[in-house]
């Protein structure tokens, strides 16, 4: 008895932990938003800035819900692309700065987020579909040169969605991850102490069955390098630990020319902006009005 149960026990520990885990993954808990991270919880007209709320639908039928912020007359759009478990709040620091540059702005909250529909977390692997979906939507509003920025999960979202669509000319991504197995990993270790093995390919299993999507195939670090000679710029703060720095470096190392990379020193998790709100602005002013 007591070998079966020297068996049985940890066998039934694994199975527990991998279903707590994976419910994680897909469920987010309640947001509220912070100004010390997001700095403006308020719209666009706290900003001083004139806006539309807006909605349009996916491929696979959620409502996305956001903002549409107007620039000049025949100016580039950026689709602004918040983390997990946020909303469109996250990008809301850089309106004024692309505003002032002149461009249209569109920011969303991603499904399952915000006022946008509910559903699920996927780590990008569908949130993709949000993005393909916004860039749809700019080009009804006429635009032909269309930019994405994305920050956290927004920022591996962005990637993919990127590697997919020919539309999407520059991308900015800040705070992003190398891949699905790298972020649950670097999680599981700063938040509980969990090393990868044995637990976490289990995690992803289920994720991938409960999901009915394959984890395996979240890799921006893979997908990035098919965005040449669409050019990207890569953001990640020294003291990250949300998502580690390694992240970064094995994002830009695979990126092909042209390509720009900006570590922040002592930034921290997609807050580069809070660590040195000079350069934040003027270099991705300068990277969207160069590529745009």
């Amino acid at each position: 008895m007591k070998r079966l149960l020297a068996v049985i026990l940890p066998v039934a520990l694994l199975a527990a932990g991998a279903v707590y885990f994976s419910s994680a993954i897909l469920y987010t808990g309640k947001y509220a938003c912070s100004e010390e991270h997001f700095v403006y919880c308020g719209d666009p007209s706290s900003l001083g800035l004139g806006f539309e709320n807006i909605e349009f639908r996916t491929s696979d039928d959620l409502m996305i819900r956001g903002w549409w912020i107007p620039g000049r007359a025949g100016a580039p759009a950026i689709v602004v692309v918040h983390g997990r478990g946020v909303d469109r709040h996250e990008g809301l620091r850089f309106a004024p700065a692309l505003h002032s540059a002149g461009f249209n702005v569109l920011y969303i909250d991603l499904r399952n987020c915000g006022q946008s529909q509910k559903a699920f977390s996927s780590m990008g692997y569908y949130e993709r579909r949000d993005v393909h979906a916004a860039v749809d939507y700019a080009v009804s509003r006429g635009m032909h040169s269309i930019g994405v920025f994305g920050f956290s999960m927004g920022a591996a979202t962005s990637i993919m969605a990127m590697s997919e669509d020919l539309r999407i000319r520059a991308g900015i991504f800040e705070g992003g991850f190398a891949s699905f197995s790298s972020a649950i990993s670097d999680a599981a270790w700063q938040d509980y102490k969990i090393p990868r093995y044995p637990l976490l390919p289990l995690v992803g299993a289920l994720v991938s069955l409960r999901a009915r999507m394959n984890t395996e195939e979240i890799v921006p670090v893979k997908m990035i390098s098919e965005i040449s000679p669409r050019p990207v710029f890569i953001i990640h703060g020294t003291a990250d630990v949300r998502v580690l720095p390694h992240n970064g470096e094995e994002l830009y190392a695979a990126a092909r020319e042209p390509k720009w990379y900006w570590v922040v020193p002592g930034g921290r998790h997609t807050r580069a902006w809070q660590a040195d709100r000079a350069q934040a602005e003027a270099k991705v002013t300068e990277f969207f009005l160069k590529y745009l």
